[in-house]
């Protein structure tokens, strides 16, 4: 299994930055006083005779857990707007009463979230829990540290939900703690985690699929953002660089030339660049490489508007792994065929 994520002259110069916390959250830990009971996906009280009230942080993980509680008198409500930088969010003084109101939060966890989290303990009402599903799925031995997130900052790469079968350990997480909070509705958490994990076997298929079609050297990556590293690993890709536009300083006319060099002699087919966060510099190397600049990428923010029948989590990783897959030469048709709706056409309780 090729997983290279060494520190590159690319990495070197373009990855270590002074605001590299942007993806990590800041240096908090759990405020004091916060107990093992408040930061758990068990326990908490029981909710009954009205709908459970659920907050979540990022959109995928909103949309994988409104998949989960589909059908419900559930209420959800997505704390991190979508086309916000949600590694350098920090929730406003609104979102304490969301919190406040809150049965269960769920966020990814890993150090990803740590002022939402902090907001969330300073406002947690008695029996409501934070759910943090990246650090329950995940264990510290099988955390990835790397060039954007070394071992000495003790933040490793918080990116579990770019990796389907990590995805699928956290629609588990979501209906287990769900079904035990809210057992009036545990039949239908049951039968929408069946629903939802069949479709993310349909897409972990698909990926490995359509990584076959490209050779091992074809399979590498630099992109905008360190973002797919546990998805490198589980389908044999190479992360050979990431980009933080936002957080570095340009880098002088040589470094520039080394970096040039340096995707011609890794054999990097295309660079991909953000949507959201556009890197002339990473836009200058493909071009004076020679090769292609694909700027569409997106590591959370959903496709299209509420109630498309894209704008799931399911819809973003087609979208981001059929972009990659055919700029770099590979076909993409298994993919294409998916079904990338939500579980449910009701979207009574989906955040909006």
């Amino acid at each position: 299994m090729t997983f290279n994520l060494k520190r590159t002259v690319l990495a070197g110069i373009l990855f270590v930055s002074a605001s590299l916390a942007a993806c990590g959250g800041d240096d908090s830990s759990t405020p004091t006083g916060a107990s093992s009971e408040e930061v758990s996906c068990s326990g908490g009280t029981v909710v009954d005779g009205r709908p459970i009230q659920i907050a979540s942080t990022v959109a995928p993980i909103t949309n994988i857990v409104a998949n989960i509680a589909a059908d419900t008198d559930a209420v959800i409500k997505g704390l991190v707007p979508e086309g916000t930088n949600s590694h350098t969010f920090e929730p406003p003084p609104s979102a304490a009463k969301t919190l406040e109101e809150a049965d269960v939060v769920f966020i990814n966890g890993l150090v990803l979230e740590e002022p939402t989290k902090d907001l969330a303990l300073a406002n947690l009402r008695d029996g409501s829990t934070i759910c943090e599903l990246g650090t329950e799925i995940l264990p510290e031995s099988e955390w990835i540290f790397d060039f954007s997130f070394p071992k000495e900052g003790g933040k490793p790469n918080p990116h579990l939900w770019t990796n389907p079968p990590m995805v699928k350990d956290y629609a588990r997480i979501v209906a287990d703690t769900l079904s035990a909070r809210d057992p009036a509705n545990a039949d239908t958490y049951a039968s929408n985690l069946e629903k939802f994990s069949a479709k993310v076997d349909e897409l972990d298929v698909a990926v490995r699929a359509a990584s076959e079609t490209l050779d091992a050297a074809s399979r590498k990556l630099v992109t905008y953002h360190d973002a797919y590293a546990y998805f490198a690993k589980e389908y044999d890709w190479t992360v050979v660089g990431a980009i933080q536009p936002s957080s570095f300083e340009e880098p002088t006319p040589k470094e520039i030339a080394d970096l040039i060099t340096q995707v011609k002699e890794e054999g990097v087919k295309a660079v991909f660049g953000s949507e959201v966060f556009p890197s002339p510099v990473l836009e200058q190397i493909g071009k004076e490489a020679g090769v292609s600049y694909i700027d569409v990428l997106r590591d959370d923010d959903l496709l299209g508007e509420p109630g498309d029948a894209e704008h799931t989590w399911m819809g973003l990783m087609r979208f981001n792994y059929v972009t990659m897959v055919e700029a770099l030469g590979g076909d993409a048709s298994a993919l294409k065929a998916l079904d990338v709706s939500d579980v449910s056409t009701d979207k009574a309780n989906y955040p909006q």
